[in-house]
């Protein structure tokens, strides 16, 4: 469990492809401090599990098909920034909101519009996610919780169709995490609230 409050920005040092899967070693000196093997580490947003400790700053990963083809994670070059985030300890504030590190889908940053001490990014929904995103709700955008500032339709689609949503993102959020950079066209990696999903499946069963 996460709280998609960023902790570090990592790296991607090494890729081996595997048989549907794929092997990553990812730098990242904070995280991996105190991460041992079969720890859980969010990897912009997506939750991964350390396999091995490298040189004291990084860690390896294993990354199965279901993952590199439901998230951008396949999608990422060496040398990639990445969003990363220790599990929750049982202790600490919930900072955020309640993450699993489970991605949901994924979706592009279609536009970005610089304030004068915020910045307004908005981000295209796949049809299967957008009804469980509402204005002023949670959103997880590559391990990061947001909030929901503005949701709307795209002039081709139907009506009541949403298929976007947008983030205000204030300058420490633009500083420390890899969304504050990222240009338009990016895939960003998805988790919607699962709040929403639990009311969905209850409805459903009656």
């Amino acid at each position: 469990m996460f709280t998609g409050i960023v902790e570090e920005l990592g790296e991607i040092v090494a890729a081996e492809p595997l048989a549907d899967a794929a092997r990553l070693t990812i730098r990242g000196k904070l995280v991996t401090s105190d991460a041992r093997h079969g720890d859980s580490i969010a990897v912009n947003g997506v939750c991964l599990t350390v396999v091995d400790i490298v040189d004291g700053d990084s860690f390896t990963t294993d990354v199965m098909g279901e993952t590199l083809n439901r998230s951008g994670i396949g999608k990422l070059d060496l040398g990639a920034k990445v969003n990363l985030e220790r599990a929750a300890a049982v202790d600490s504030r919930l900072g955020g909101h309640i993450v699993q590190g489970h991605v949901d889908g994924t979706g592009t940053i279609v536009s970005r519009s610089p304030q004068e001490n915020w910045e307004v990014v908005r981000v295209s929904v796949p049809d299967a996610l957008a009804r469980y995103i509402v204005e002023k709700g949670s959103i997880t955008i590559d391990g990061i919780s947001l909030t929901v500032s503005g949701i709307g339709t795209d002039t081709e689609g139907e009506p009541g169709h949403l298929d976007w949503l947008e983030v205000s993102l204030i300058p420490t959020t633009r500083e420390l995490t890899t969304l504050g950079s990222a240009p338009v066209g990016t895939t960003v990696n998805l988790e919607v609230d699962i709040i929403a999903k639990y009311v969905e499946r209850l409805m459903q069963r009656g």
